[in-house]
């Protein structure tokens, strides 16, 4: 049985696409899994674990809660969805993650992150980072009513859409000193992560020795899923030549 390993699906009202795309993955490939690991941005943005009761998110969170009956689901936060809690874990059944987790996959120690952590060239990213991991900002967030946090959100996505749209792209992809600190940090020659919505599997040198990155790809332009058991790790591209593809970007 192999292990999944997905990030970046951002699911949302505005794309029922990828909604359908998501749950028909959790139904069926997933259910066949040893475990399922979603590294960040499960969601386009989360208020606050109200969210489970949200009308949008009622199909994802009763499937989420039927594949956890008989597949764990580790969930990490990402840089939209970091808002998620115990009412989450209570409602799903998945467990969250801490950003980064080191794990055994099949005998080879590897570290996994969101990945937003090694974009250190964004510098106004990471200061924005820093503020909304923050326990205290979070605490104040979440002192605001459900409207009043919604709204917020929906601005805060917006600015980051035009900020983003305004940068260079190499100054949002991962960083190599960044890779090769946290790699060093935790012991590991594999790195697994998503949010630069870049997938690609990345060899190279670590210290003399065989390195490897792997980059999960989001789920409503390209899709990825890494599918790794005790002999292969496979990184597999959703095509977009898929038709739920094609459904999940409009």
């Amino acid at each position: 049985m192999p292990t999944l390993f997905i990030s970046d699906i951002h699911l949302c009202a505005e794309r029922p696409g990828t909604t359908r795309l998501f749950l028909d993955f959790l139904r069926g490939r997933a259910a066949d899994a040893r475990a399922l690991y979603i590294l960040g941005d499960l969601f386009e943005y989360w208020i606050g674990d109200e969210a489970v009761e949200q009308d949008e998110f009622r199909a994802v969170i009763a499937a989420l809660r039927a594949l956890t009956a008989g597949v764990p689901v580790h969930v990490m936060h990402g840089n939209r969805d970091f808002l998620m809690g115990a009412r989450f874990e209570q409602a799903t059944g998945c467990r969250l993650l801490e950003d980064p987790t080191r794990i055994d996959l099949y005998g080879t120690p590897a570290l996994l992150l969101h990945g937003d952590s090694l974009c250190t060239d964004d510098t106004e990213y990471m200061a924005i980072r820093a503020m909304v991991r923050d326990p205290a900002w979070q605490q104040a967030v979440l002192a605001k009513s459900a409207r009043e946090r919604d709204a917020l959100f929906r601005r805060y996505r917006e600015l980051s859409k035009a900020a983003t749209a305004a940068k260079r792209p190499e100054i949002m992809d991962a960083n190599q000193d960044a890779i090769v600190a946290a790699m060093k940090q935790h012991g590991v020659r594999h790195l697994i992560h998503g949010h630069t919505h870049r997938p690609g599997d990345h060899h190279f040198r670590l210290d003399g020795a065989p390195a490897r990155r792997l980059v999960l790809g989001d789920w409503y332009e390209q899709g990825s899923v890494l599918y790794c058991d005790a002999s292969n790790w496979m990184l597999e591209s959703l095509s977009l030549a898929n038709p739920e593809m094609k459904r999940a970007r409009t």
